[in-house]
């Protein structure tokens, strides 16, 4: 197990080596494993590209986010914009199924709210509009149907964790409540954690996943 300082300089060499990041904006400390990241950014995409980075340093167990997103001279837009820009972004979307997402913006920040059928539609639609310019973040509201029976999900969950060389499939438990998905086991690191809810996620039928997965390397 990695100590404090070893992680943080693990979590610093990490923001450097992104291409999307300028590590300097970004401040790290650690403490039991937890990696606090503070700094003011001139964008969504630079915050969430962060933590992303954090999260996949190895022995990091949590990532508490501090960081502000502050626009320069210009680089702002008005509410009423940003929504224009979001609504024509759907237009163009093969993707996100055509009126079956609404989006709500206040003070720069995106409300997404509606219903689809799959988790990647979901996923799509915040991809398509958290790198707007002037978005200071994004929360996705949109709820998915459900299409199959309980059983059949948890079936398919545990053959798609199988078939993951990534994955320690036995030491995990997928527990079903209706079409939720309750996670519990132990994984290794973040990028297995990812690998297991992105899995997870992709099967039909699942309307939300509550991962209760603890890292222990």
């Amino acid at each position: 197990m990695k100590t404090d300082l070893q992680l943080q300089q693990d979590v610093m060499d990490e923001l450097v080596w992104d291409p999307s990041l300028e590590a300097a904006e970004v401040g790290v400390s650690v403490h039991d494993g937890v990696v606090t990241l503070s700094g003011t950014v001139n964008s969504y995409t630079k915050k969430t590209a962060a933590e992303k980075a954090a999260k996949r340093v190895k022995d990091v167990k949590a990532v508490a986010m501090d960081i502000e997103v502050h626009f320069l001279n210009g680089e702002s837009k008005s509410d009423t914009d940003i929504a224009h820009a979001g609504l024509n972004a759907f237009s163009w979307s093969t993707v996100v199924p055509k009126d079956s997402v609404t989006l709500k913006v206040e003070d720069g920040w995106i409300t997404l709210d509606g219903e689809v059928e799959w988790q990647y539609q979901k996923q799509a639609a915040e991809n398509l509009v958290k790198d707007l310019q002037g978005v200071k973040g994004v929360t996705n509201l949109i709820r998915l149907r459900p299409a199959l029976t309980r059983s059949i999900v948890k079936d398919n969950i545990k053959k798609a964790l199988e078939r993951s060389a990534d994955v320690e499939a036995d030491a995990i438990s997928i527990i079903t409540e209706g079409h939720n998905i309750i996670l519990r086991g132990k994984v290794r690191s973040w990028g297995e954690r990812n690998e297991i809810e992105k899995a997870v996620w992709a099967t039909p039928g699942v309307v939300d996943v509550k991962d209760e997965l603890i890292i222990a390397p």
